[in-house]
């Protein structure tokens, strides 16, 4: 398939541009009223990590929180793409002691903790497992809700398992789409991943940040979620990551969560508004860029916020003796309707 990016970023070098990155965004109200859109609303995206808190969502609908009596620290976990900071792992080792699993029984396989690919040497005598990788907490959630139903653990990533039936229909119902219009694929954690247009998309986030907690079954679950999130950004994303920036900036407005490959949502309480973008090589500086302009243009960042993410909206780039030598600036005009 085909996309109708445009370019949305550019990154220079000595004031010379170097790189230009295309992508698209839409923003859609709960009811999925198209707001604004940069490119291609429509194009058909992975959801990538985007999708973990409804993912997490049968979960909650089902009470797991307090059946297992998961703290809201760990509520959050279940929705992270963490880095596998101490308190990340000692939450999830928590989680696994409370629903009589190890990590033995996580399906995601392992990969090395953030701080470790960027340059800090691992302790003397450090063990690399499945609890480390950044979709842990995601599983043990998977696997918490499976101990609940009484279903089989051993195939939980099976997409004909009752629990990936489930987050289809939760995504159905949430998108307003049917199952066979959805893509299918999976995920760099071993899970199944969803494909949608990035417009339903958005309109999932959309319902997701603005549900309440005295709405309806589904509101009351994905406002448990929401406010864990934006309690705890730190446990569901990281130390200096651009989600736990976001979030705090927010201060309880909106609710923001990565995807692999340059896919990035925000759910905005305070408007009622999901915000979701893709940029087409995946490039993160630019997405994280383009998602603070997004919210500059629809004037959802008041001054103290939009100094709170500075780093994030015009990230500076530096060589290996930290000497700046580039930067990467916004272009692009959201298109209202």
């Amino acid at each position: 398939m085909k996309f109708n990016h445009e370019p949305l970023a550019t990154a220079r070098r000595n004031g010379q541009i170097e790189c230009i990155y295309n992508g698209s965004a839409a923003v859609v109200d709960s009811t999925g009223r198209l707001i604004a859109y940069v490119g291609d609303p429509a194009c058909h995206i992975w959801s990538r990590s985007s999708l973990k808190p409804f993912q997490a969502l049968p979960f909650a609908l089902a009470g797991g929180m307090d059946a297992f009596d998961f703290s809201e620290a760990q509520t959050a976990l279940t929705c992270a793409s963490h880095s596998a900071e101490d308190s990340h792992i000692a939450a999830v080792s928590d989680m696994l002691r409370k629903i009589d699993c190890t990590e033995h029984d996580l399906g995601c396989g392992c990969h090395l903790p953030e701080r470790f690919q960027k340059g800090e040497m691992p302790p003397a005598g450090f063990v690399l497992d499945q609890r480390h990788n950044n979709c842990s907490g995601k599983h043990a959630g998977f696997l918490a809700y499976c101990r609940m139903a009484g279903l089989s653990i051993r195939d939980y990533l099976d997409p004909s398992h009752p629990l990936q039936r489930e987050i289809v229909k939760v995504v159905c119902d949430l998108a307003d789409m049917k199952a066979t219009d959805l893509w299918y694929g999976t995920d760099g954690c071993n899970a199944p991943n969803i494909g949608l247009p990035l417009s339903q998309l958005a309109r999932m986030w959309a319902r997701f940040g603005a549900a309440r907690h005295d709405g309806d079954e589904y509101q009351r679950a994905m406002s448990r979620l929401s406010a864990a999130m934006i309690r705890h950004p730190g446990m569901y994303s990281g130390s200096g990551r651009a989600d736990n920036a976001l979030t705090r900036a927010g201060k309880g407005a909106w609710v923001s969560k990565t995807g692999a490959e340059g896919v990035r949502c925000v759910g905005i309480r305070t408007h009622g508004l999901g915000v979701a973008l893709k940029i087409g090589d995946g490039n993160y500086p630019a997405a994280y860029a383009v998602t603070v302009e997004v919210m500059r243009q629809l004037g959802i960042l008041d001054d103290r916020a939009a100094g709170d993410l500075r780093e994030w909206s015009q990230p500076v780039f530096r060589n290996c003796i930290g000497r700046d030598v580039g930067d990467l600036i916004c272009d692009f005009e959201l298109k209202f309707i």
